[in-house]
């Protein structure tokens, strides 16, 4: 017994000093993450070295050269150009309240994530995944020249079979088609789900997967981007991945509400653009090169200005955040947010207190369920400490919302893949639609607002009549919040 007893405490020490080696090896993982990993490994001795193989391991710098090594494809001289015209005050802003902020913005984006302004687009806010999808497969089945598909999650249930059926039709067709999926959001897949696209001239490619379909040790670093391009002037980007749960038919989840966007314009240019990056950087032998007929320039067809912005483990900027963050503090009198999981980092955290203790108005809204609990426990601690501050939440009693967007004084608003949380913001590859449209942002402001008739407030009352074991949950859960 003494013996086993000598093993047990040799075999902590060991797994003790392996934890501190193996985290504190990697300089530029940031403090808060490092130790929410001792946590878990030092918590689970042996097991949570396991988890930590999987989950905690950063990008190797060959797959990050590997990600950064494709050419931004079409869009590099605009890019260019209009940093130029930002330098010598002639870029064609937006019309805003905050018209130097906003230019700020729009520079902010050229700089950190070469995202070009583009004008005149025609974008419609899609918050119903029937629509969503009969309006897709719609534009899919008018495709003539190529349909490329980026899609997190990718069911082979009802919807998914529909726009599987979309896309081997128009490949039979001889349109190009070229879909891209996440390896764990799409592992119900399976490659043999797209055998007959790919027999009919289709390509399909899991993006950043591995030699082994079981064993892969950059789970954590997952492309939750959902785009696709038609003909490249049509683009459709948002929350909605392809389920059926999205259409709302899962009982346990009930009425799904999400936010997507239809973009016609060159708007549609920089979202072709990443799904080439994307594409090349994983299909490595098929890739592509930039063509002509991949970028066909639009003539004006609607009113909103955007920038496409894009962020990911490979890019240390963190694009999307320092988006968030720069909206926030512009905001005068009003700041909108909807999120599934709201996890911020401190820089957020304070943003926010700051703008609710100015005196404007900070309005956060997340589900009244969780699809993943023990993140879901997180959200609500992270959503008390807000109300301490000002700031209102309210809980989505209607289903289950999955919008992710951020919009201010009804004048700037941001749709996109990214939630509030850390994850995002460091560990996925994401990518957000930014607008400067007054009557698109009202939009939105309306949607918002008609949100909150089927919600509740969360209010300290409600808070204070939690039980100990359910705010003890709450605040374990937060200790992981970094590596959630």
């Amino acid at each position: 017994m003494e013996i086993i007893r000598m093993i047990f405490w040799i075999f902590i020490l060991i797994n003790s000093v392996l934890a501190f080696i193996t985290v504190f090896r990697e300089r530029e993982r940031d403090i808060a993450a490092i130790w929410a990993w001792l946590l878990v490994i030092t918590m689970l001795p042996g097991f949570g070295f396991i988890i930590y193989m999987f989950l905690g391991r950063k990008i190797s710098k060959e797959n990050i050269f590997d990600i950064r090594s494709q050419k931004r494809i079409g869009m590099t001289q605009l890019v260019e150009a209009q940093k130029q015209l930002i330098e010598s005050e002639n870029l064609d802003v937006p019309e805003a309240k905050h018209l130097d902020t906003t230019l700020e913005l729009v520079s902010l984006f050229l700089e950190s994530n070469e995202s070009i302004l583009t004008k005149g687009n025609q974008v419609d806010i899609i918050t119903d995944g029937k629509e969503k999808f009969d309006r897709l497969i719609k534009d899919i089945s008018q495709a003539k020249h190529h349909v490329h598909v980026t899609y997190y999650i990718f069911k082979t249930d009802g919807i998914g079979t529909r726009l599987l059926k979309a896309l081997e039709e128009r490949a039979e067709n001889g349109v190009e088609v070229k879909v891209l999926y996440d390896p764990i959001g799409a592992r119900v897949v399976g490659r043999h789900f797209f055998e007959r696209l790919k027999s009919l001239g289709g390509q399909a490619e899991p993006f950043f997967g591995s030699k082994f379909d079981l064993v892969n040790f950059r789970l954590n670093y997952r492309n939750h981007r959902k785009i696709v391009v038609i003909d490249g002037k049509v683009g459709y980007t948002g929350g909605f991945n392809v389920g059926d749960d999205y259409l709302g038919l899962y009982e346990k989840m009930g009425y799904w509400r999400d936010t997507h966007l239809r973009i016609q314009g060159n708007g549609v240019l920089p979202l072709q653009t990443r799904f080439l990056m994307d594409w090349n950087a994983s299909a490595k032998k098929q890739t592509v090169s930039y063509k002509e007929s991949y970028f066909p320039v639009s003539s004006f067809v609607g009113s909103t200005d955007l920038q496409i912005v894009s962020s990911g483990p490979d890019n240390e900027m963190h694009a999307i955040k320092k988006g968030f963050l720069k909206m926030i503090s512009m905001a005068k009198h009003t700041v909108y947010i909807q999120t599934p999981y709201f996890i911020p980092d401190e820089s957020l955290i304070e943003t926010l207190k700051i703008a609710s203790l100015s005196g404007i108005e900070v309005k956060l809204m997340i589900p009244n369920k969780p699809d993943h609990p023990f993140i879901y426990r997180a959200t609500l601690s992270y959503a008390e400490e807000m109300i301490a501050n000002g700031v209102h939440v309210y809980i989505y009693d209607a289903g289950f919302i999955h919008a992710k967007t951020i919009v201010i004084d009804g004048e700037i608003l941001s749709v996109g893949t990214a939630n509030f949380d850390i994850r995002s913001f460091k560990l996925n590859f994401e990518v957000n639609t930014f607008m400067y449209d007054r009557s698109l942002a009202k939009k939105q402001v309306a949607i918002f607002n008609k949100d909150i008739e089927s919600s509740y407030e969360l209010t300290k009352e409600i808070i204070d009549n939690y039980t100990k074991w359910e705010l003890f949950k709450q605040q374990f859960s937060r200790l992981f919040s970094p590596i959630l």
